[in-house]
Order: C-alpha cells, then sequence, then structure tokens
C-alpha cells in the first residue's frame, strides 16, 4: 500500500453529517465504522458514534473523521489532523520518532482493535498527527 497523507477531522456528535455533506459536495464513496463495531467507547451511548469514517473521490481526495467520545475535550478550531498511514513500518518509526522529539504523545504507537499499529502525537510547533502501519484503513 503506498504512503498516504490527508486531513483529519474530529467532530463533536456530527461525523456522520459533516462527512455525508462532504460526499455531497466532492462525490466519491464513504465508509463508516461505529465505535460498537469495535468494542470501543464509553457505554451505550457512545455505540453509534463515529469512530472512523473516509470519503474517498474519484479524483484522489481523501477526508476522513470521527466523533470525539463524550470523555474527551474538543476544541473547535483545533479539531483537524494530519493522518500518515502506511505498510513501511520502518519507515513510519522513524517518522514517529521524529514527530515525537520535542512533541508530546497523546496515544502511544501500538496495537489498535482495528488492527496494525496506530497513535497519535502533536508535534513541538502545534501540528496533531495520527499515524497508522499495517491497518488497512489508511
Amino acid at each position: 500500500m503506498p504512503m498516504m497523507l490527508n486531513p483529519y477531522f474530529t467532530f463533536r456528535d456530527t461525523a456522520e453529517e459533516a462527512m455525508t455533506y462532504y460526499r455531497s459536495v466532492f462525490g466519491g464513496e464513504l465508509t463508516i465504522s461505529r465505535f460498537g463495531e469495535y468494542g470501543a467507547g464509553d457505554g451505550p451511548a457512545e455505540q453509534d458514534k463515529v469512530m472512523h469514517a473516509m470519503l474517498t473521490t474519484g479524483e484522489g481526495l481523501v477526508l476522513m473523521a470521527s466523533d470525539t467520545p463524550d470523555g474527551l475535550d474538543l476544541t473547535v478550531g483545533d479539531n483537524v489532523s494530519v493522518s500518515v498511514g502506511g505498510d513501511d513500518e520502518a519507515v513510519l518509526r522513524r517518522w514517529w520518532d521524529g514527530l515525537t522529539a520535542d512533541g508530546t504523545v497523546t496515544m502511544p504507537l501500538e496495537p489498535a482493535p482495528w488492527g496494525g499499529l496506530f497513535g497519535m502525537c502533536t508535534d513541538r510547533f502545534g501540528i496533531h498527527w495520527m499515524l497508522s502501519i499495517g491497518d488497512g484503513t489508511s
């Protein structure tokens, strides 16, 4: 799988509505996975929330999004991350090490419930990053 770099939006309970809107604007295919499908989320109220949505267009545009669980903060205007994913673990781990140097790890790079490895960090310049290695969803 080639490396992908794309924006990742986070919402408070409106990820499906937003991604459906973006599909109406850009076209393409929208896939949605919910917290309940992976046994994630805090209780029954979060089972139908969007854990991961991906819109892919014929022109190569890829947008990703999720709902933020109720227990986590969300600040509008600070709710965009850069998502990087692929299968080359050595390269992606090197990038992870570089991005986390003098930065902040918000979720360690470790096995994810959907497969592969996943981690989140904020680099020293305040940019939010999400790295996926070998999970097939990027």
